[in-house]
């Protein structure tokens, strides 16, 4: 059946913006290089004219002349349709840019919406403000705590003058105050030097004859003169 009424051809796919504009581009670009072109003949014209005499040569020049700017007229409106075809399908492909782009933040925020509502159905507010209580009563415990730890224990502060008296009669009653010659105790008496001699026990020199032999200067017996002179 294929052979006899032929296979159902795939339809091709339509061209792109970018593929319709790339095409339309290049189009425009091949009529401006022939706008060029026939600048650079109209210049020559021009010099032609200006070396011509006034006459029949220098009528034909410019009627080529003519019929090239003719040329280039209607190229000129060929390269703008184009280029204007080529700016609208570029407005175009930034409008479908665009409606992509939402499309895709549309989707982000649909996907986090529903992000947030499963962690919120796991956080609520009254457990917040539960769990908020409690940690300002267990701070509120521990100031008590760290308060009772560090309170000092209550010192009688109402001595009176008797009370104070007496209380110095009993201590010196307890020490045994010793007071000695001036009258004053022995606790408050300064303390006296060590007999380092008696304590080491040391003789005493004798009470003879005085060694009355000399001593030179540097610490030695003195040598007698007689023994001297021999």
């Amino acid at each position: 059946m294929k052979r006899v009424f032929g296979a159902k051809k795939d339809k091709e796919p339509p061209p792109s913006i970018e593929d319709a504009s790339s095409r339309i581009t290049k189009r425009g670009d091949n009529v401006e290089e022939k706008i060029k072109k026939l600048d650079a003949e109209l210049a020559r014209y021009k010099e032609q004219i200006k070396k011509t005499r006034p006459g029949p040569a220098q009528e034909a020049v410019k009627a080529r002349a003519m019929r090239v700017l003719k040329q280039k007229r209607m190229y000129e409106g060929q390269r703008d349709m184009l280029y204007n075809q080529t700016f609208n399908l570029d407005q175009v492909a930034f409008a479908a840019e665009g409606i992509k782009d939402a499309q895709q933040t549309m989707s982000a925020l649909k996907s986090a919406n529903n992000e947030l509502k499963g962690m919120m159905k796991t956080v609520k507010i009254q457990d917040i403000d539960n769990l908020q209580d409690e940690m300002l009563d267990l701070m509120d415990v521990s100031n008590e705590i760290q308060e009772s730890l560090g309170r000092s224990y209550n010192v009688p502060d109402d001595i009176d003058e008797d009370e104070l008296l007496g209380e110095l009669d009993a201590l010196e009653a307890d020490m045994g105050f010793e007071t000695e010659g001036d009258g004053v105790p022995a606790y408050l008496q300064p303390d006296k030097e060590p007999d380092v001699e008696a304590e080491l026990n040391l003789p005493s020199a004798p009470a003879g004859r005085a060694n009355v032999q000399g001593e030179d200067e540097l610490g030695l017996p003195a040598v007698p003169r007689a023994s001297l002179r021999g």
